[in-house]
């Protein structure tokens, strides 16, 4: 399948490791050129090179920065646009918040999780909206988590904010409709990241832990970073056009409820 990203410009949060970085690269396969945003310089350097070895149709960009500093964001965007002349896709993906219940967290904590959680999706996604309206194919895709549809224990600011970004971005697709960009959301379920190594080893028995949860999955098994990348790119084509204002869940059937 064609998914007509040939020459399409991509910035994508995250990108060192993990969901993002495999998204990038599923971006990157399809011909898109790429800007690799996370904090970590080295890693990113290192990404970007695999990244133009591996897919030689495509460029890719680095640019480290927090996603919770405004002025970065604000760079990001023009960097983006002064190195590719375009940008037709934003990717929101940010590490997630702490794990912890509700007695665990002051307001400066929760503050902190706001501002990365929710309103970096917000402010990168108003600068980069000129641009997205210019290129008359603008995408959107935010990264969540399950936890949009059904809460998880220990992860009161996870089930707390996320929901904040699919109302935002729900209200968003129908603003943007009209100039041709969709918003959509995708909710990961168990994916194999440092992101899950590290909720597992708040465990008293992590393997034991981890195998429990693996058991509840229809398919029997986490998900991989690439298969978010892949469900992102189709996202992202002209083939999903039509698809806009979703949250996509992707956890191998693990969600019960009929409208999940």
């Amino acid at each position: 399948m064609d998914l007509d990203l040939d020459g399409c410009v991509a910035i994508v949060g995250g990108a060192s490791s993990g969901m993002g970085l495999a998204i990038a690269r599923s971006l990157a396969r399809e011909g898109c050129n790429v800007v690799l945003f996370a904090r970590r310089d080295e890693l990113l350097a290192r990404e970007v090179a695999r990244i133009e070895s591996d897919f030689p149709g495509s460029r890719a960009h680095a640019f480290a920065g927090d996603s919770s500093d405004p002025a970065a964001l604000t760079q990001l965007v023009a960097e983006t646009v002064d190195t590719f002349g375009r940008l037709d896709i934003v990717v929101n993906n940010t590490g997630g918040p702490p794990a912890g219940t509700f007695d665990d967290f002051d307001d400066a904590v929760w503050t902190a999780a706001f501002e990365l959680t929710v309103l970096s999706a917000i402010r990168l996604t108003r600068h980069a909206l000129p641009a997205l309206r210019r290129s008359g194919r603008g995408r959107v895709v935010n990264l969540t988590s399950s936890t949009v549809k059904e809460v998880a224990d220990g992860l009161v600011l996870s089930n707390a904010l996320r929901p904040s970004v699919v109302g935002w971005a729900k209200d968003l697709s129908r603003e943007e409709g009209p100039h041709g960009i969709t918003v959509n959301v995708i909710a990961p379920g168990y994916v194999d990241t440092d992101r899950l190594k590290y909720l597992y080893s708040l465990s008293e028995d992590p393997a034991v832990a981890r195998r429990t949860d693996e058991a509840l999955i229809p398919a029997r098994r986490f998900g991989l970073p690439e298969e978010i990348g892949d469900a992102v790119a189709f996202l992202c084509s002209r083939r999903a056009d039509y698809i806009s204002g979703t949250t996509l869940l992707v956890d191998g059937g693990l969600a019960r409820g009929l409208l999940s």
